[in-house]
Formats: structure tokens, sequence, C-alpha cells
């Protein structure tokens, strides 16, 4: 227990720990300290960053600060209880995601916003170097630190099956997700996106046989979430039809994918809510393409698809609707498309990573560079520029210099912040989020589910990440 006693004494004894019972003395005081609990998380290790996590997880509670499912917002919109004036920005937080929630939070309590999701993709967890546990306690203690109340919407994105490693042992690649998914429950992500668009065959002469193991093992997964799923909570579950990058979806492949996905569900979890939203691929990839000068390359999004494929998942299958991947670095001017074409959700990335990049000292970039020139040199390819090969490979430094980039000066992170929050706020008031909370409010009734001491201070597994993942 002596972890955890200096952990106390560097929060002033402000907090109370008291078997599996967690009190807060002085709010106010604790809010100031909480960037103490969040560097013992993310830079600590064994029994510290155990009790980090779980205080803060535990205080979030306490404080009124719900990791929540957006399930039935979903499931209102796919009814037409919610009107079409909004689409929910599921943000991917690589780069020091307390400092970068903090600033949502803020942008967000500004225009009364609160149909918005922090996510992280099964690759980001492993070159990022955040588990599950670390992210979500990074998304809470800045809910904390900004004196946030009501529902918070933790998300895994992309828990997606390696097509690489599905080929070479396939049990162990579906038994590597189902651990991920439980590891992830267990740290308060009651939204969970499904991606087995990986292992769609579009060699087989039929819809429905190109989409089969895509539906079957998203059943699967679907089962297995609602077996480990908290009482009273009902997980948001994604489903994807094709892999960004690849060819635009079609209709025909929504109904084939979700008449085979409702029918494995109805097998394998009778009864049970099926998903709540489908990604489908209109044009976009992760990251965008990069020319030679280091630019990107313009994207041309078949609002069409996104569209009418939405209409199609809310009509004949009660779903929310449809949801972009990779369109952080689309121009501004076409985030009003997203919410005038009805899309239910859009994801966004790797700008804010860029943004990092391009706010940091010069020092600090210079040698996270020279440490890509040396552990990243496989992925040059010929003919591929220095800016070419920096941009597409720089997010494999993040994790490498986690501790680097919470040592920053303060004034560094103040104007990183500065920029992000900046963005936060042009983008949800692109997306329509103003006064969102009200539908919220109406529709979401968080269940508060208290954390499992012994996951917290047990020992996590180091599952590894595959390197043919999406972010």
């Amino acid at each position: 227990m002596s972890e955890l006693n200096e952990l106390l004494a560097t929060l002033g004894n402000n907090v109370s720990v008291d078997g599996s019972s967690v009190k807060v003395k002085d709010a106010a005081k604790f809010r100031t300290n909480i960037g103490k609990l969040v560097e013992a998380s993310a830079l600590g290790s064994g029994a510290t960053q155990g009790w980090a996590r779980y205080i803060i997880r535990c205080a979030a509670l306490e404080l009124g600060i719900i990791p929540a499912s957006i399930q039935e917002l979903y499931m209102a919109r796919g009814r037409g209880d919610i009107p079409m004036t909004f689409t929910t920005p599921a943000f991917n937080l690589r780069v020091l995601s307390f400092h970068a929630a903090r600033a949502m939070f803020r942008a967000a309590k500004r225009m009364n916003a609160g149909a918005f999701i922090f996510e992280i993709a099964r690759s980001e967890i492993g070159y990022t170097g955040q588990r599950p546990a670390e992210y979500s306690a990074n998304i809470l203690a800045a809910a904390i630190a900004e004196d946030w109340k009501g529902p918070v919407f933790i998300q895994g994105d992309h828990f997606q099956v390696s097509a690489k490693k599905f080929a070479s042992d396939s049990q162990a690649e579906i038994n590597g997700v189902k651990d991920l998914i439980k590891e992830a429950i267990a740290s308060g992500f009651f939204n969970i996106d499904i991606d087995t668009s990986t292992l769609v065959d579009i060699t087989k002469p039929s819809v429905p046989e190109q989409q089969k193991t895509n539906f079957g093992l998203s059943a699967e997964f679907g089962s297995s979430i609602r077996e480990m799923e908290p009482k009273n909570v009902t997980i948001s579950i994604g489903g994807e039809i094709g892999e960004v990058g690849g060819h635009n979806s079609t209709e025909e492949e929504l109904r084939a994918f979700m008449d085979g996905y409702n029918s494995g569900m109805k097998k394998l979890a009778p009864g049970k809510s099926g998903l709540s939203k489908i990604s489908i691929q209109t044009g976009t990839s992760h990251g965008g393409t990069v020319l030679p000068d280091g630019t990107l390359a313009k994207v041309s999004i078949d609002f069409d698809t996104l569209r009418e494929l939405s209409r199609v998942a809310r009509k004949d299958f009660k779903l929310g609707g449809t949801v972009q991947h990779g369109a952080s670095t689309l121009p501004e001017d076409a985030f009003h498309k997203f919410v005038e074409n009805e899309a239910i959700e859009v994801h966004l990335a790797t700008n804010f990573m860029n943004m990092f990049y391009d706010n940091a000292p010069a020092n600090l970039t210079k040698e996270m560079y020279a440490w890509l020139d040396a552990n990243s040199a496989s992925e040059r390819k010929p003919g591929m520029t220095d800016e070419q090969f920096y941009y597409k490979t720089r997010k494999n430094a993040i994790g490498a210099f986690k501790a680097k980039m919470y040592a920053l000066p303060q004034v560094d992170k103040d104007r990183l912040s500065s920029a992000w929050e900046v963005q936060f706020d042009k983008l949800f008031k692109l997306l329509g989020m103003k006064d969102t909370s009200s539908f919220v409010d109406k529709f979401v009734k968080p269940v508060p589910v208290a954390p499992d001491m012994k996951f917290y201070l047990g020992e996590i597994a180091d599952v590894k990440m595959a390197d043919d993942l999406a972010d």
C-alpha cells in the first residue's frame, strides 16, 4: 500500500480510499491536482499506475462523470425522434490525450454540446503506448479538470481483425480481439466499433459470399460484447462493410452485411440488441494521401452514397445511420456536408496529431524524425520523399516519446491546447454540436458502473499489435 499512500500524499491527502470506496474531500483542490494522477497513470508502473487509474475512475463517478453508451441516442435518431441537424464527431486523441481532451471539454461547454465521442483504435493503442485503461483515465481526468458533468462517451475504434494474422492463425486473432474488447469494457469503453471488413473477399461470385466472413465474425464479436457488457448497460456496437481506402460501398453490400449480421446475432444472442450504426467507404483514406511535396491530395467524397445508405440503414434496419472514417484532413468546407447528408458519426484523428507536430518545439520534432530514420526505415518506399516518409511514419514515434511530451514546458502545452481548442470549436460548429446536450439528456440515461479494483491492480497482458491495422 506504500504506492497508494505516496499517491494520496501528492494529492494533499484530499482523497481517501477505504476498500473499494474512493472519496474526494475538496473537488476544486482535486481538479487542480488531477494532472499528478494523469502522469502517474501514463508514466508510472505497477501498483502506482494501477492506483492512479482506479482513483481517477472512481473519483469521476463520485463527481458525476459517467462513462456511457451512446446507444439510445442513436436508436432515437434511427426512429426519427431526433432531427438530422448534427453529426456526432468521434475524436482519436493520440498525443497528450489528457491535454487535448481538456481542450475539447472546454469547447463543448461553451456551446452546450453533448454528442461527441473520445476513441482510440486497436492500431493506435499499439503505437501510442496507451492501453484502454490509460486512455479512459486521461479522458475522465480531463472531464474532472474541466468540471464536466454527465455522460462521457469513450469508444474502441477499429477493433479490427488483422487479415495477415487471421490467415496464419484465425482463432488466435479472434481471441486477441475478444481479449481487447474485455479489457476495453473493464476500462469504461461502452462503445465498440468492430471492424472485420479486412476479411471481405471480393473474389467471391456474389456479394453475400464476399461479406460472409465479415458479417459472421462481426456477429460473433457482437454476441461476446453482449455477454461482457455491465448490467443495465447496452454497449453501442458499430459494424463496417467496406475497408477505408477500398472501393465505395454499395446498397447491396449494406443489405448483405446487415441480413447476415442480424441472422447471426439471432442465433448467437437471441433477444439482444444489434448494431447502432454502420461504417461505409465513400472515398477517403486514413491520414489522407500525401504528395511528394508533403501536401495532401484532394479527396472526392461520395456524399450521395453516404446519404442514401444512411437512409437505408435507418429505414430498413433501424440503425442510427452511416459512419464516415478518415475525415480529419478534409477541408473545413466539407464538414457541414456530413450533416446535410445525414451521417450519424464522423471519425477524426490524423489532423490533431499533425497539429502536435506543427506546434511542438523544433528540437523535439527533430529528435522524433531522427528516431523514425532509425526505427521506421523499412517503411521508406523507393521514390518516397522525406516529406512523404515522415508524414506516413511519424505516428510511430508517439509512444516512444510519451515521457518527453509530458515533460514539455507548460508554455508549449498551452500553445498546443489552444490550437486544439480552436479546431475543436470549429468542428463542433460545422457538425451542428450546439445544444446537443439536450438530446443526450433526454435519451441517454448513464448507468454508474463501479470499476473492478482487481482489473486495475492486476497484471494487464501486453497484447502485441499487428502491423496491418487501420486507424
